[in-house]
């Protein structure tokens, strides 16, 4: 009873009103400075991965990187007929003095007329840096607006990739909108069903939303360090509720089965460090499971997943940190309310002469019907169960041996964002605006002239690809050091076509023309190569995620449990959850049957961050069912239980607590489907299932199996688990100590 766990209750739940006021505190100083510091956002060349990013960092150096651009087309209103040549020019004359006149426009291109005459476009380069052409895009739309109001028999309409962002960032503010109002009242309806109480349901959404808080606020003070790439925020919220909820739900049920254990004889604030010494304890690992899960994105050197993984550690921190500080002195409070009511109660009866009242019905402590059942066929049958639950589960997985990793790129947007409808519109007008490449050199300015008659040469190969069309630009540096030639290609990215042609780019093309130019540097960048690069960089980084995931699982549970098997253990049922997971993932989103029920158009493919992400956080929150359910039977055993009987006291008593935080879970996770990104549906979907396959059958039927099967072997080296430090405070008389 001398664990940092428990000391930490026994303050709080001793000084309420102060741990209370200084949570919020806490709270309000974390938002207080991050929004004093604001948030860093990542730029540019944090985005560089692969070949494209060494050309792109090589076309910065000469002055030749991606600028925004927002491009204005002009059309025939639909039902109108063919175009007016004459409004037409005119309204491209109106774009033209407009755009010119704004600060925030570097150039405006002559209009150029499409092949079949049927729209005309005007090119519009921003000044700044490719990233942050979304901040200052608004003025230029607003001169659209009234070019289109001046030409109202026109259709003007403007895209580009700021306004493509600008549209993402609100059509997901909107997702996020929607997901709360979804995810926040099924949440306090399963803890009101939980606890049959308005109070005890209350407590764990508030400190969850108050963690949230508090996490963006240190979030933003973080990203001076780790550059926000605009998903910290996403990421806060998809794990701020499901890891606060957690572990809360895990406190205050055990907080109540040791209450009625007492029944009344120990005070409020000696319940609540019975409490810490047990689920307390299982907090603090499971959180630190989370973090180091977590800081394993930081491998990957790629600022999205660090963005992630700093969103994620951070707010499994102060969930940790809340349910430690704050959340003993709200029960020790709410107990010692509960006690005067129940004193109160017992007064007035006592007085009018009528029966006492009925005391308050005690909180659940065994297995319930469906999962006693489960569990008395396991233990009848624990070779066969364990059979049947792997096979099905690998079985689940079979799919993922057909899994297509790409990235979700601008193809992959929602219709309903008007920028995208103008983007279908432009690239059907000039198709040869579809995508482009990006050859750049680097070389001595003696070299200049050579560099530039083979990077001639290769436009002149490129002409007779069919693959290839358009017109190549060629620019140089103005120190003559870095040379650009830009390849339009008429394909989508993920169109076969655009990735066979880049890969003759670089194979065949550059090689032979700039690739024979001694001393000279050169890469291929572009939307096409973006699109391959960036996939190729996650799948090369997997394999070393995963095995530090593997190894961190090991090690977090042999150092919790001291157990050699159980680590093992760990390993294959979190390989076995995430496998069957990602092959349900595929069977759904690589294919069309479920198009219709989940509201998405198939691309083929998995987003390349999917696998990665899911493998992280689900290793991350499965381990908070691991160190739950076998702290119970760990309890057990050292209480001198037979390792048969504790595994089955052990599930049995954690199991509602154990659905109940996986519902919260895949209740929050789930409502990440229905929104309009393709990559956030798949994350939703595989943590969802995730989620559910871990609670319901790695849990409930697996883990009980085998641990049946292992027998006292599960605690080697240690001997029947006694090898630990005993957190668990011995039977003895009850006392009041309040």
């Amino acid at each position: 009873m001398t664990t940092f766990p428990v000391r930490m209750a026994r303050w709080s739940a001793g000084h309420p009103w102060r741990a209370t006021a200084g949570w919020f505190l806490f709270v309000v100083l974390c938002l207080g400075a991050g929004i004093s510091a604001g948030s860093n956002a990542a730029t540019s060349e944090d985005f560089r991965v692969g070949e494209a990013g060494r050309a792109e960092a090589m076309a910065a150096g000469g002055g030749l990187e991606q600028r925004p651009l927002e491009r204005v087309l002009i059309s025939a209103k639909p039902g109108t007929g063919t175009l007016d040549r004459a409004a037409a020019d005119a309204a491209a004359r109106d774009v033209t003095a407009r755009m010119r006149k704004l600060p925030e426009v570097g150039s405006v291109a002559t209009p150029v007329r499409s092949a079949d005459g049927k729209a005309v476009r005007v090119d519009v380069t921003m000044k700044g840096p490719e990233l942050d052409g979304k901040k200052h895009v608004d003025p230029l739309r607003a001169q659209t607006a009234a070019v289109q109001a001046a030409h109202p028999g026109l259709r003007v309409e403007e895209t580009g990739s700021p306004s493509i962002s600008k549209g993402v960032e609100k059509l997901r503010g909107d997702d996020l909108s929607r997901t709360e109002i979804i995810a926040l009242p099924v949440t306090l309806i399963t803890l009101l069903f939980v606890f049959r109480s308005v109070a005890m349901a209350t407590v764990p959404l508030l400190l969850a939303l108050s963690s949230i808080a508090a996490a963006v606020g240190l979030s933003m003070l973080a990203s001076h360090a780790f550059p926000d790439a605009g998903v910290g925020t996403n990421v806060i919220l998809l794990i701020g509720l499901a890891v606060g909820v957690d572990y809360t739900l895990f406190y205050l049920k055990r907080e109540r089965e040791e209450r009625a254990r007492a029944g009344g004889r120990l005070s409020p604030q000696a319940v609540v460090e019975l409490a810490a010494a047990t689920s307390g304890r299982a907090v603090v690992l499971s959180g630190l499971a989370v973090a180091v899960s977590s800081a394993t994105l930081y491998l990957v050197d790629d600022v999205i997943f660090s963005s992630i993984a700093t969103g994620a550690i951070v707010v499994t921190l102060v969930a940790v940190v809340s349910s430690l500080t704050v959340l003993p002195a709200l029960l020790a409070t709410l107990g010692e309310r509960a006690e005067r009511r129940a004193l109160r109660k017992a007064a007035r009866a006592a007085g009018s002469g009528t029966a006492p009242p009925t005391p308050p019905r005690q909180p659940k402590t065994g297995a319930g019907r469906i999962t006693g059942a489960v569990l008395r066929a396991t233990s009848r049958h624990p070779a066969a169960t364990l059979t049947v639950a792997v096979l099905a589960t690998l079985a689940l997985a079979i799919p993922l041996l057909g899994l297509n990793l790409t990235d979700m790129g601008r193809e992959t947007h929602s219709r309903s964002i008007p920028a995208m409808q103008a983007y279908d519109r432009l690239n059907h007008a000039f198709p040869e605006l579809k995508s482009m490449h990006q050859v750049v050199v680097r070389a001595e300015p003696a070299l200049a002239d050579e560099v530039t008659d083979a990077l001639r040469e290769l436009a002149r190969r490129a002409e007779a690809d069919p693959a290839l069309a358009g017109t190549a630009h060629l620019r140089t540096s103005p120190d003559r050091r870095v040379s650009l030639l830009e390849l339009p290609v008429p394909h989508y990215v993920s169109s076969d076509a655009a990735q066979a042609s880049l890969e003759r780019l670089r194979g065949t093309y550059v090689p032979a023309t700039v690739g024979d130019v001694p001393g000279a540097h050169s890469a291929v960048t572009g939307d096409v190569a973006r699109y391959a690069d960036y996939p190729e960089h996650q799948k090369q980084k997997l394999p070393l995620i995963i095995g530090s995931l593997l190894l961190v699982t090991f090690a977090m549970t042999v150092w919790a449990f001291r157990s050699v098997v159980l680590g093992l253990v760990g390993v294959a049922l979190n390989l076995l959850s995430a496998a069957a997971s990602l092959g349900l993932l595929v069977l759904v989103f690589q294919g069309d049957r479920a198009e219709s029920l989940l509201d998405f158009t198939s691309t083929g493919s998995i987003g390349s961050r999917v696998p990665l992400f899911l493998f992280v956080i689900l290793f991350g929150l499965s381990m908070d069912y691991q160190v739950f359910v076998i702290s119970r039977i760990r309890e057990a055993v050292l209480r001198g239980v037979p390792t048969r009987q504790a595994v089955l006291e052990g599930i049995g008593s954690s199991a509602s607590v154990v659905t109940s935080a996986a519902f919260v879970m895949v209740t929050v996770f789930a409502s990440f489907v229905p929104l309009h990104f393709m990559e956030m549906k798949q994350i939703g979907f595989s943590l969802a299932v995730a989620v559910l396959i871990d609670a319901f059958v790695i849990r409930i039927v697996i883990l009980p199996a085998l641990m049946l099967l292992l027998g006292d072997r599960c605690w080697w080296p240690s001997r029947n688990g006694r090898g630990a430090q005993n957190t668990v405070p011995a039977d003895r008389p009850l006392q009041n100590v309040g």
